[in-house]
């Protein structure tokens, strides 16, 4: 199983969402850069559940760091170039929540071919919760490519309030803008910066689709309506159809780019699949505390994995 994105800037993730915890590793951090308690914070709230439309399920999310920093008189802590371990400890878990899950997995879930493959779900680590040590790492990312700017917004997503009292799901749609950029980075062919960035948007549990600048739009346009005109010595552009991209490579403008996250997997509402216990169809309903809409939390993890990307490259 490969748990680990980067060359340069290297992520790797362990536990699970009914393990003992959830943790990264993090490689390729210079020393000396200084990292505050709220730096981490501030992001792991905004993902945090507990709004209406997301999971019951309420944990302590305390980042706890295990090698790779050194803490100074002022409390807060400097890279010393090693490889940074962050871990998150699971305390409000019931695994008694996805016993059922073998015999009749989740329409929709990794259930079935994690349990093909592996012969277990790995302690959850298909779950959407292994994406907050993703934030985490996203934190120190940030700092190594300052000043570039990423802010990402969920711009749509399903009636909420209706799913949640019909026992089902919604998805939506984000949207992530990146301003600062140099000119020319990336690695064509295949790491080029969209190759890189779609690599890391689909490693979050639910991402259906990935678009830049015009995305799909761009396919029933003229030429002379998705070309960028260029206005200035520095590259920028009078629109931003290509998502600040060209041949695989920063032009200077803002990356854009948009995804699509599916409706939850698991839903209360009845559904009918296969039962491999009873080897027949079945109706049967999901258990345990899901999101409504894992959209609402999913911006700051864009963010975080767009940043990781951009330490890499």
């Amino acid at each position: 199983m490969n748990n680990s994105f980067g060359n340069r800037f290297r992520i790797t993730l362990s536990g699970g969402s009914h393990a003992e915890n959830v943790a990264v590793a993090i490689d390729g951090v210079p020393q000396g850069i200084t990292l505050e308690a709220d730096d981490f914070m501030r992001d792991i709230l905004r993902r945090k559940s507990g709004a209406p439309g997301t999971t019951p399920r309420i944990e302590d999310d305390i980042p706890q760091f295990e090698g790779g920093v050194s803490l100074r008189d002022d409390g807060s802590m400097v890279t010393d170039g090693g490889q940074i371990r962050i871990s998150f400890a699971n305390k409000n878990i019931r695994p008694q929540d996805y016993e059922s899950f073998r015999d009749r997995p989740r329409p929709g879930h990794a259930d079935f071919v994690a349990y093909s493959r592996y012969g277990s779900l790995l302690d959850g680590f298909f779950s959407g919760r292994m994406t907050l040590p993703l934030v985490a790492a996203g934190v120190i990312a940030r700092k190594m490519i300052a000043p570039i700017e990423i802010k990402a917004e969920l711009i749509s997503h399903g009636d909420i309030e209706q799913a949640a009292q019909e026992g089902d799901s919604v998805g939506g749609i984000i949207e992530c803008r990146c301003t600062g950029i140099p000119v020319g980075l990336g690695e064509p062919f295949f790491d080029s910066v969209e190759s890189l960035i779609s690599h890391a948007m689909f490693s979050i549990p639910g991402v259906r689709g990935i678009e830049f600048g015009d995305g799909f739009a761009a396919a029933a346009m003229k030429g002379s309506e998705h070309n960028d005109p260029i206005i200035d010595a520095t590259g920028r552009t009078a629109k931003n159809g290509c998502g600040g991209i060209n041949g695989g490579l920063t032009n200077g403008n803002p990356i854009v780019f948009r995804i699509a996250v599916k409706p939850t997997s698991s839903i209360a509402r009845a559904q009918r699949s296969y039962d491999f216990a009873a080897g027949a169809m079945a109706d049967f309903s999901i258990p345990g505390r899901h999101d409504c809409c894992f959209a609402l939390r999913v911006p700051p993890v864009v963010e975080a994995l767009t940043a990781c990307v951009l330490a890499e490259l």
